[in-house]
């Protein structure tokens, strides 16, 4: 395996000589457990932690390595490493943090494509659909539509399926595929390109572990059976791998119960596409396309011509991001109050001294 394989390019390579990274080895972080990593380099892979200065001078959990990233690290026992920088990402795919309303979470860096997976059966949801859509074209990730399971449904349900997706999602990709009888599979394959970075998102149960495991042809990930109680597969990965295979590098990740939307402007503009040209028509620029009069948008969902569901799950994420931003900026102040009340207080304190 070449340091290419793992998905290193000539702009890491750039990176490396401007900060005079040479003397450090580089790794990408393949496992992630609390405060130490995997670190897979071309030769071995190193149980790692961060040096002092790294771990006290980061600012948030940015400055910190996640699964994805590449790092400089150096050899200090056996099969153990130190972590000394972390390299600029080109991606990062996050969403909004469960219960915390101001804080996101990284999901994996340097990601090229996503591959969203949801089980026909019972986990099909086209609303939810757009929100990974929506999180993926906010970090300029290549979405990659997987609909699984379709061996648990006839072909008339499929296309009913396929056909509620184009008309709601323009020029997006879509693989159908049966884990449990290898179809769809080939055509998965035919999207992977080695050195390229592929993750893959979902609820729990969907079937990402047996995908990665079908498209590796061995079991690297522990799979569970489909429940005959709920039809569908328990939930088995517990955090987030990365995996190296020929066809490219592959992300395994937890179920997603909550996909939340934080700033997310460019996403929603993307995945609402049609939503945007139309508000160019309404009579106001900052028409929010609920009651306002000569709104193009409002008009074109009394016509038909835009499918009510997709409008309201437009206008239920535009909310969420809003609130999000409300959120963060009144997280902001009372840092800053906060700030200024510190200040005065040992400036009060020091002149109370003389």
């Amino acid at each position: 395996m070449t340091i290419e394989d793992l998905g290193y390019n000539s702009e890491l390579e750039k990176y490396r000589k401007e900060f005079n990274l040479d003397s450090f080895e580089i790794g990408r972080v393949i496992l992630e457990h609390k405060d130490r990593y995997v670190v897979k380099t071309k030769n071995n892979e190193y149980d790692s932690e961060l040096i002092g200065n790294l771990r006290f001078t980061a600012e948030s959990k940015y400055d910190l390595p996640a699964v994805g990233d590449w790092v400089a690290i150096s050899e200090y026992d056996d099969h153990k490493a130190l972590i000394h920088s972390v390299y600029p990402r080109h991606s990062i795919l996050e969403r909004k943090a469960v219960g915390k309303q101001s804080q996101t979470q990284i999901i994996a860096t340097n990601i090229d494509f996503a591959l969203i997976i949801q089980s026909v059966n019972r986990d099909f949801n086209i609303n939810r659909l757009e929100r990974y859509l929506t999180i993926c074209h906010d970090s300029k990730i290549k979405p990659i539509v997987v609909l699984s399971k379709i061996d648990l449904i006839d072909t008339s349900e499929l296309e009913n399926i396929l056909e509620k997706i184009n008309k709601r999602i323009k020029d997006i990709s879509i693989i159908s595929i049966s884990n449990l009888f290898q179809i769809g599979l080939e055509k998965i394959k035919s999207k992977l390109t080695k050195g390229k970075t592929y993750c893959l998102i979902g609820s729990s149960g969907v079937g990402k572990s047996t995908l990665i495991n079908n498209l590796v042809g061995k079991d690297l990930m522990i799979t569970g059976r489909i429940s005959d109680s709920i039809d569908r597969g328990k939930h088995i990965t517990t955090h987030r791998e990365l995996i190296v295979t020929e066809n490219g590098v592959l992300i395994d990740n937890p179920g997603m119960r909550e996909v939340g939307i934080a700033d997310s402007t460019i996403g929603l503009e993307k995945t609402f596409e049609t939503m945007v040209e139309l508000s160019k028509d309404c009579k106001f620029k900052n028409c929010t396309h609920t009651t306002e009069i000569d709104c193009a948008v409002i008009a074109a969902v009394s016509k038909g011509k835009i499918d009510t569901h997709f409008y309201e799950n437009y206008l239920k994420m535009e909310k969420e991001k809003e609130h999000f931003e409300l959120t963060v900026a009144e997280k902001r102040k009372k840092d800053k109050d906060f700030g200024k009340m510190m200040k005065h207080f040992k400036k009060t304190r020091k002149s109370n001294k003389y």
